[in-house]
């Protein structure tokens, strides 16, 4: 089989199935020729063997896929061939191939009909298609006819035309979002330039714009641009909102405003306000505080920026207190000022607002009115609640730091400041501010409380150094003069500025402005006290005690070219004068006979004050100007006001009321009547310190305790060694004063002293002049509740000043005049004579002399302190009164007395009197009535001399028991003696 195959191969001959596929479609399906059919058909055919003969061929020759038949066969060769095989297997197979061919055969010959059918109409079809390819061409010739005579000219015109316009609204579109594209720099500008309501008009418009081009890609990612920088402009316009709370500008708030109009925020925005100021407020205190702070404390530590405000107060030193409160109450009234113009624009703006026109200028008219109804509450509330945390800021700034140490003019001018801040206060909102007030006095009551401790100590200390010189003052003096009274002179409150008092005081008073109206534009009402305070001078002081030079000379020219005029000369003058200031023109006389009774040297009637009273009556001036500054604590200071004017008048009764240098003296009855005591009789002086202050009334004698009691410490004078009071008690209090021993009261010379007893005692009385004419304006400052203190106070012990007076120069007055001299003298006169004399005796004589050398000594003294009439007259009347109590003592000492020696008494009185009369204008002569009463009690009957003894109590019982025994033998009997001094024993027994 192999060697078959290879055969072949050389040959170059090819397997039927390769000859077949080498044939053409039409041979490959050769159709059987009509004689190979009728052949076909001729042959006999058995159908059921022919069906056996197609049946029998392999499926492989029925299967579509294309294989290799002769390959097939000649694989199925077996490896030995048999030739007689092979032909039967030949002729096998070409049996076969004869069926399928006669099943072929009959099958077309069977379909012949319809394929000539069917061959006709693919010729038919052929045709028609020769016929549609002539169509097709003949077409497409017109058509590009068609297209170049019609379609390019005209069509063509017309889609250019549409296309342009296309294209024109794409460029217009294009432009459009290159416009919005370029916003964000216009944005940016017109935000530099702070024109945010343009910014936010450009912003919406563009987002409008964006939203009508948002079928564009890149304009989605403009959009979401334009919604961030919206949202950029709106953190900007809070930040230039937060910028109108220090400083408010009307074109900026304006547009801040319209902006956020225009963003429909209008309650957002007035709620963001709020929290700007409150925010504004914190800022600005802690700021100014941290920069006082750090600046004092010189280094660069941040552990100040880390703390609470609060604590940062208590860092603030004493230097830097006051300058830091008027830097934080200028930053709070800038804010505070902000607060109020930020009203006044919204009121005016809501005037403007106020009428809709149309309908629809209605309907937004309803919708703005709900607007500016909101925003009117909340900024009315906000008034409330920014002046709250003012209070708050500034209280804790004021507890922060103890002003306990403070100098006076500074805790003034906390005060001031505060008060002036207080004011603002009211006028912004119209609260009281009682944090401020109570944060204040509480300091106030601490710092007074120390500072008057300080002042008493201090007024002590004056007082033990005082000398009693006059303090040389022009005659116009007057306490409205001094710094300290300036305020009451201004009549103003507090926190008004002195340049608004200068220019009301020299016009008509204009309309009140408030502090909101005056420095609305600029100034700071904070700024103006420093400016006046340097402006201020003080001229109270004279020269030498006189007003001038000329004065002075010309006053002693006067006093010097009288001195050597004769008493006689002097009497026609002396007996016109009546104690009062003349009425007629005064005259060069007139003068002279002042010197007189006045002894004031023509000192034009300057005020007697010391540097001590000077420096109490500035004392008065700063505590009411803080009184008037402080009204809560008014009470507090008026007591400590009063407190001053006690330890003033207990130290001028203590230095020169007390006699402590006892002079021997007969047994004198005090004034009034009462005996000086059973004990050894001591001097005048003494004597009404015996007789249980018998010159002090009652009432000067209650507030002297009073004082004691109240406010000297008497454990520091080792007083009451046995009694400790509480300590608390003895804090409040102040030791006595001590009398310099620069001041001697023993010189006879200086008539004890006289000149200081009436400076200090003047002084006193001018001193209490004062609290009198300041009275009404405590009195407005006193709290209702506390009005009784006040009208005690100067009903029990400012009125009592003047009273100090007899007590003081009584002791000069016991000590000037010989008493005990006079009383040897009149021992040595004989009184039991038969003749009535018609000449005096000496002793009258030595009293007029010694009374001569008292006026003398008067006139001295005068010379270096005026003597005012009042006090003159007191002097006088004490002397006088003493005198005549002499007598009326000498006269009691007389053993035996004749009617003739009473009427030598009488003459010797009268000599007295006539003679006393030209040495002083005091009229009545005092007790001219007691020597005389008693003289003459001595003709009195039985009856008439008991009657005169209950009725004359003023006389000791020594004195009626001489009356009764002199008058024993002449016309009284021995029972009718016995009776009356039984009598006189009653009137005795009580007192024992």
């Amino acid at each position: 089989m192999q060697k078959i195959k290879s055969l072949m191969a050389r040959q170059g001959l090819k397997s039927p199935q390769e000859s077949m596929a080498d044939l053409s479609p039409v041979e490959n399906l050769r159709i059987p020729s009509k004689e190979e059919l009728r052949e076909l058909r001729e042959q006999p055919i058995d159908p059921q063997a022919e069906q056996e003969i197609i049946d029998s061929i392999e499926e492989v020759y029925f299967s579509t896929d294309s294989f290799d038949m002769v390959q097939h066969e000649l694989e199925k060769l077996p490896p030995e061939l048999n030739l007689q095989e092979l032909e039967e297997y030949r002729d096998k197979l070409k049996r076969q191939q004869a069926a399928v061919s006669k099943k072929v055969a009959d099958l077309i010959l069977e379909k012949q009909p319809s394929y000539v059918k069917e061959l006709e109409r693919v010729t038919a079809l052929q045709t028609n298609l020769q016929l549609a390819a002539v169509i097709c061409t003949n077409a497409r010739r017109q058509l590009s006819v068609a297209k170049e005579g019609f379609t390019e000219a005209s069509l063509g015109l017309l889609a250019n035309q549409r296309r342009r316009q296309l294209l024109t609204g794409l460029l217009k579109s294009l432009r459009t979002i290159k416009t919005l594209q370029r916003t964000d720099v216009r944005l940016s500008e017109m935000l530099e330039e702070e024109d945010y309501p343009g910014a936010i008009q450009l912003c919406l418009e563009c987002q409008k714009a964006a939203s009508t081009f948002k079928h564009y890609s890149c304009i989605s990612e403009l959009n979401s641009k334009l919604q961030d920088t919206l949202e950029q402009i709106e953190e900007q316009l809070d930040v230039a909102l937060s910028k109108t709370c220090k400083h408010f500008d009307v074109s900026h708030y304006t547009k801040v405003q319209l902006a956020y109009t225009l963003l429909g925020k209008t309650q957002t925005a007035m709620d963001q306000l709020h929290m700007h100021f409150t925010q504004a407020i914190h800022n600005t205190v802690f700021q100014v505080v941290l920069g006082y702070v750090e600046l004092c404390a010189g280094n660069a530590d941040t552990k100040f920026q880390k703390m609470q405000y609060k604590d940062l107060c208590t860092h603030i030193t004493l230097d830097s207190y006051i300058p830091c409160l008027t830097d934080l109450c200028k930053a709070l009234w800038e804010v505070m000022l902000s607060y109020h113009r930020t009203m006044q624009w919204h009121e005016e703006h809501d005037k403007q607002d106020a009428s809709p026109t149309d309908e629809a200028a209605a309907a937004e008219s309803d919708e703005s009115v709900v607007d500016r109804s909101y925003v009117k509450k909340k900024l009315e509330h906000g008034l409330t609640r920014i002046w709250q945390d003012v209070q708050l800021k500034v209280k804790a700034y004021i507890l922060g730091t103890d002003m306990s140490n403070f100098k006076y003019d500074d805790f003034i001018v906390v005060l001031d400041v505060i008060s002036r801040l207080m004011q603002v206060g009211e006028e912004f909102c119209g609260s009281k501010s009682e944090v401020l007030q109570e944060s204040i006095k509480r300091q106030s009551v601490n710092y007074f409380k120390n500072y008057h401790r300080a002042r008493l100590e201090e007024l002590r200390m004056f007082l033990e150094n005082e000398t009693w010189e006059l303090c040389p003052v022009k005659s116009n003096f007057n306490i409205a003069q001094l710094h300290e009274f300036k305020f009451m002179g201004q009549c103003r409150s507090p926190s008004v500025s002195p340049s608004r008092q200068a220019a009301s005081s020299t016009g008509p008073a204009p309309e009140q402005l408030s502090l909101f109206q005056q420095f609305l534009q600029e100034g700071n009402p904070f700024e103006m006290p420093a400016e006046h305070r340097e402006e201020e001078t003080e001229d109270v002081l004279a020269s030498n005690g006189y007003e001038s030079d000329e004065l002075e000379k010309s006053v002693y020219q006067d006093y010097d070219s009288d001195s050597d005029v004769p008493e006689e000369l002097k009497q026609d003058f002396v007996d016109e004068q009546t104690g009062d200031v003349p009425l007629k023109s005064v005259s060069r006389e007139t003068i002279r006979s002042k010197k007189k009774s006045d002894y004031n040297l023509n000192k034009t009637n300057a005020p007697i004050l010391t540097n001590t009273t000077l420096n109490v009556i500035r004392l008065v001036g700063k505590y009411m100007q803080m009184m008037n500054i402080l009204k809560p604590i008014a009470f507090d200071v008026i007591h400590c006001v009063s407190q001053l004017f006690d330890y003033y008048l207990y130290a001028v009764y203590t230095f020169f009321g007390r006699n402590d240098m006892p002079v021997p003296s007969p047994s004198l009855p005090a004034h009034g009547g009462r005996e000086a005591g059973t004990t050894r009789v001591v001097g005048p002086a003494c004597l009404y310190e015996s007789s249980g202050l018998g010159l002090i009334s009652s009432r000067l004698r209650t507030t002297l305790n009073r004082i004691q009691e109240s406010l000297i410490d008497m454990e520091a004078l080792g007083e009451n060694a046995g009694v400790h009071g509480p300590a608390e008690d003895r804090k409040e209090k102040v030791p006595s004063p001590h009398l310099s021993q620069m001041v001697v009261l023993t010189n006879s010379g200086t008539l004890y002293g006289l000149a200081q007893r009436v400076v200090a005692t003047e002084s006193l009385v001018f001193l209490a002049e004062q609290f009198e004419s300041l009275q009404s304006h405590l009195d407005t400052m006193m709290p209702a509740a506390k009005k009784p203190f006040l009208q005690q106070f100067y009903s029990q012990t400012v009125s009592t000043a003047s009273e100090l007076r007899k007590p003081i120069y009584w002791i000069v007055a016991a000590k000037a005049i010989d008493y005990e001299q006079m009383l040897l003298l009149m021992a040595g006169v004989k009184w039991d004579i038969r003749e009535i004399m018609s000449q005096h005796n000496v002793y009258v004589d030595v009293l007029l002399k010694e009374f001569e050398q008292f006026n003398k000594r008067l006139g001295d003294v005068s010379r270096q302190v005026r003597i005012p009439l009042p006090v003159s007259n007191v002097l006088w009347e004490h002397c006088i009164r003493l005198a005549n109590r002499t007598l009326v003592e000498g006269y009691a000492n007389v053993k035996k007395c004749s009617n003739e020696g009473r009427a030598l008494m009488q003459l010797d009185f009268q000599q007295f009197l006539m003679k006393l009369e030209k040495l002083t204008d005091l009229r009545p002569i005092p007790d001219k009535e007691f020597v005389e009463t008693y003289i003459k009690a001595y003709y009195l009957t039985e009856n008439d001399m008991e009657q005169f003894i209950k009725n004359h109590r003023e006389y000791s019982m020594k004195q009626l028991a001489n009356l009764v025994n002199v008058c024993l033998g002449s016309h009284i009997n021995k029972k009718a003696r016995q009776k009356l001094l039984a009598a006189i024993d009653d009137i005795d027994r009580p007192k024992r």
